[in-house]
């Protein structure tokens, strides 16, 4: 049933300017995806000895099946391919569970006529284990690894649509981006679910910040830790992990309420089964869904008013950039801010209040968010997805029925208002992102869970050229005043522009003591970051010439999260006649050396702004 609540204004009038910003770059992508997808199958357009490579490790009958050859030359009926794509690995407690994913699949695609081959792994990396240490230089960068690695898996070209797996930080979106490489291609994402509920992540944070001022050791500190992140599954913050899950419901990529389901529930496994049923009805029903076609701009800007709606990650401001890039649409920090301006809040779940994603899942969860969203008229309901009931089969949540048979049911009202709420009355009247602007470039900041008396802060600056020099500070006690501290030479070009997350216990430190503090920088914080006023991803970069390698120690800096201004308050005269200075040589001759970050020089030399999407293939 058509939906026939009219979308908001700006909402529509946003989207109109990215299809028309967009309209060269989605027009070629989609010639070329129209004219991958005429193509015969891959079975039958290759040579013999290529077809006999690709299928010489399957099962007989499954060769059969993709050949039609059997042992005896009888002919099989041919069925559909589908390549599976897995970010697997024993390390990221939200993609261990994914270990015996492929061959679940393997054997739902054979009771269909089809058969299924694990094309590829992808590397993953936690950013929760290399905070603060050189390994997260690679981190965002990472991202674009992971979608030349999934474009690699693809590359053999013997598939008819594919299974993405994967859940956290830059995994997700380097999914997609290659994906969208082979737009092409049917393709349904795969997620585990977040690990049941330990220790509060209010109680993880007051640990760490403990330990910051040195009252609790490294022992409790550990402790503290361990019992927060505790099981398989996904850390249960509202970070960039699950923000991408929230993002990839509201682009009708998942099985409908997949998102938030625990590792170990009942259904976890039939979300699976039906995440292949779902691919394969694409396909054998051949109705022309492949994901590029799907992933249009409208699809892009309901992702965008899910990330506002939710205070979700700040890094979906460069992610999403360069997702939409690789389908041919342009999107920028003006369409975040503009759409921030009118969509409402209507979640709290930590950092932007107390309860974790379970809480928000039992409230009500993705299904609730997008219901209230559809019904206020801040979604395209037009759109495809994976699912031949639309975004309208996305408002529902899964559940066990007769028999174990899926089942979804309506999200109802809202189980806890203090959690998720219903449009009409929500926390915000807008999102939880402002776009920041002034004589320091272009910034954003998460508002969603800075107190109102701090959206505000001017202040005399001090300027750290890394994190490490802002830590020896605090511990040296310098620090104990206003400050807006100013941590340069962090953007992609310099070091790769790692999350600065572990600022947050300090800084917070310094706030709970009553100073009136903000962070500056060309780096980033993380879908953690919290209470403290942090204007990030500050572009062009200082390493680029940006005017952060102005600033001086002393300047007096004005951040006004209000007005949406981000300003050295000197004379415009004196400000333009200041020379910027170059990053320290020590700096620039450690930076990019050791721990595999050589590797990675070729990406820090061609990266594009943050607000670009920080891409290095284009």
């Amino acid at each position: 049933m058509p939906h026939s609540v009219p979308v908001h204004p700006v909402v529509l009038a946003v989207t109109r300017r990215i299809v028309e910003r967009s309209a060269p770059t989605r027009s070629a992508y989609l010639g070329r995806l129209e004219e991958a997808a005429n193509r015969k199958p891959g079975a039958e357009r290759m040579g013999c000895a290529n077809v006999a490579h690709a299928f010489a490790a399957m099962p007989d009958n499954d060769k059969a099946r993709m050949t039609g050859i059997g042992k005896l030359r009888v002919v099989a009926e041919k069925g559909p391919n589908i390549a599976i794509v897995t970010a697997y690995n024993d390390l990221l407690s939200a993609h261990a569970p994914l270990q015996h994913y492929p061959d679940l699949v393997k054997v739902e695609a054979r009771k269909h006529g089809a058969t299924a081959q694990v094309a590829g792994g992808v590397p993953a990396m936690c950013d929760g284990v290399t905070q603060g240490t050189p390994g997260m230089e690679l981190s965002l960068f990472s991202r674009d690894a992971i979608a030349m690695a999934t474009a690699i898996s693809l590359s053999h070209d013997v598939f008819d649509c594919a299974l993405m797996l994967g859940v956290c930080d830059k995994i997700v979106p380097g999914l997609l981006i290659g994906a969208l490489h082979f737009g092409h291609l049917p393709t349904v994402f795969v997620p585990a679910g977040p690990m049941t509920s330990g220790l509060s992540n209010n109680e993880k944070a007051k640990v760490r910040e403990k330990a910051a001022q040195g009252f609790v050791g490294r022992a409790e500190l550990l402790e503290a830790e361990s019992a927060a992140y505790h099981a398989q599954g996904t850390c249960t913050f509202y970070g960039t992990a699950n923000s991408n899950q929230m993002l990839l419901e509201a682009m009708g990529l998942h099985v409908p309420g997949t998102a938030f389901i625990n590792p170990g529930a009942d259904i976890r496994q039939e979300l699976t089964r039906e995440a292949v049923r779902t691919v394969l009805g694409i396909t054998q029903a051949k109705r022309f869904a492949p994901i590029g076609k799907l992933v249009d701009e409208r699809c892009i800007v309901n992702a965008m008013v899910a990330l506002l709606a939710t205070g979700g990650s700040t890094n979906h401001l460069i992610h999403w950039v360069a997702v939409a890039r690789a389908a041919g649409i342009v999107i920028d920090w003006n369409d975040f801010s503009d759409l921030s301006d009118v969509v409402p809040l209507l979640t709290r779940v930590y950092p932007n209040g107390s309860a974790d994603v379970n809480q928000f899942q039992a409230a009500g969860g993705a299904g609730y968010v997008i219901r209230e969203l559809l019904d206020a008229g801040y979604l395209h309901p037009d759109v495809l997805t994976v699912r031949p009931g639309g975004l309208s089969e996305y408002t529902r949540i899964p559940a066990a029925g007769a028999g174990g048979k899926l089942e979804w049911i309506d999200a109802g009202a809202s189980k806890d208002e203090t959690v998720v709420r219903p449009a009409g009355n929500p926390f915000s009247l807008s999102g939880g992102l402002k776009l920041l602007q002034g004589n320091l470039g272009r910034s954003v900041i998460k508002v969603s869970a800075v107190p109102q008396e701090c959206h505000v802060i001017e202040a005399p600056c001090r300027v750290f050229d890394s994190q490490d020099e802002l830590h020896q500070a605090f511990a040296a006690n310098e620090m104990n005043q206003d400050m807006v501290c100013v941590v340069r030479w962090q953007g992609p070009r310099a070091n790769g522009m790692p999350e600065l997350h572990k600022l947050t216990p300090p800084m917070a430190v310094l706030q709970g003591k009553g100073f009136k503090v903000a962070l500056v920088t060309d780096g980033r914080m993380s879908g953690a970051s919290g209470k403290v006023p942090a204007a990030i991803h500050v572009s062009p970069e200082a390493a680029a010439g940006g005017p952060l390698a102005k600033v001086r120690t002393g300047d007096r800096i004005r951040l006004d999260a209000v007005a949406g201004t981000l300003q050295v308050l000197l004379d415009a005269a004196a400000w333009d006649a200041r020379e910027a200075v170059a990053m320290p040589e020590g700096l620039r001759a450690a930076n990019g050396v050791g721990m595999g970050r050589e590797l990675f020089a070729g990406m820090r030399r061609n990266a594009l702004t943050a607000e670009e999407g920080a891409c290095s293939w284009l």
